[in-house]
């Protein structure tokens, strides 16, 4: 009786594991201004409530990699002899650049893409990862500069 309950017991958790689809699961904001305009400000906590959040590895199931994170896309739209338009898109990514954030200049639009890698970090300003790095680089020269005068 005990060896059958034993077994039961190790075949209950090592059953799940053999299955388990191997992927990093991460939580995103999933939005595009365009049509949901809390979007555009996440840094107003009742604006979370508003905005939907998804697991990337059930929102992209088909995906080729299972190494998600989450993006955050500024775009400037150009329109010819108006006014340009900003819209933001909150999502999850599967495909990583090799830089954090990265800029793009097409015909019709500028664009500025980070990629962060917690959950629901897509909140974030684009300027939060630069003075993270700008304040990572002067503690840098900082301790360099009094490490070489010591």
């Amino acid at each position: 009786m005990q060896a059958t309950r034993r077994n039961q017991l190790v075949l209950s958790v090592l059953l799940p594991m053999f299955f388990a689809n191997n992927c990093n699961a991460i939580k995103c904001f999933d939005c595009n201004s365009a049509n949901n305009s809390a979007c555009l400000d996440m840094h107003l906590r009742k604006m979370h409530a508003i905005v939907p959040i998804v697991d990337c590895a059930e929102a992209l199931p088909n995906s080729l990699s299972k190494e998600f994170f989450c993006r955050k896309m500024v775009q400037t739209i150009l329109h010819p002899e108006q006014t340009p338009e900003i819209r933001i898109t909150r999502s999850c990514g599967w495909v990583k650049h090799k830089r954090e954030c990265y800029t793009a200049d097409n015909e019709d639009h500028l664009e500025t893409v980070c990629q962060c890698f917690g959950d629901m970090c897509n909140a974030g300003n684009v300027f939060e990862y630069v003075k993270t790095t700008i304040l990572g680089i002067v503690l840098a020269i900082f301790i360099t500069i009094k490490s070489w005068r010591a």
